[in-house]
């Protein structure tokens, strides 16, 4: 990319920015909106969406209940959000739970 500082054409990216070698100048490529969009993954890095079907990868406790999430369990129409637990779902005998996406593997179909 082409300095807008100094019109030099050496540049390197650095925490989202991109930096001239020449003048040090940092600047944000607005060419590209999708850079604010977040990529949800499963553990195997499949890219998740809304109304995926995935699998829990391992056996899960639930905080505020004896009974663990079992290693298999079948998750349907999974709703992606921003906050620590990523996927919000409903799952039969348990009702409404929030999930890392790091724990699931999405099915293919």
């Amino acid at each position: 990319m082409i300095c807008p500082s100094c019109g030099f054409e050496w540049s390197y990216e650095e925490d989202g920015f991109n930096v001239c070698s020449s003048c040090q100048f940092k600047w944000k490529d607005e060419q590209n909106p999708n850079d604010d969009v977040k990529v949800y993954k499963d553990a195997y890095g499949n890219i998740l969406e809304d109304g995926d079907t995935v699998m829990v990868i391992k056996n899960l406790k639930v905080k505020g209940s004896k009974e663990i999430l079992k290693q298999g369990t079948k998750v349907t129409n999974i709703k992606l959000v921003d906050s620590d637990h990523d996927i919000d779902c409903k799952i039969p005998g348990f009702g409404n739970m929030s999930l890392k996406s790091e724990f699931v593997k999405k099915i293919l179909q």
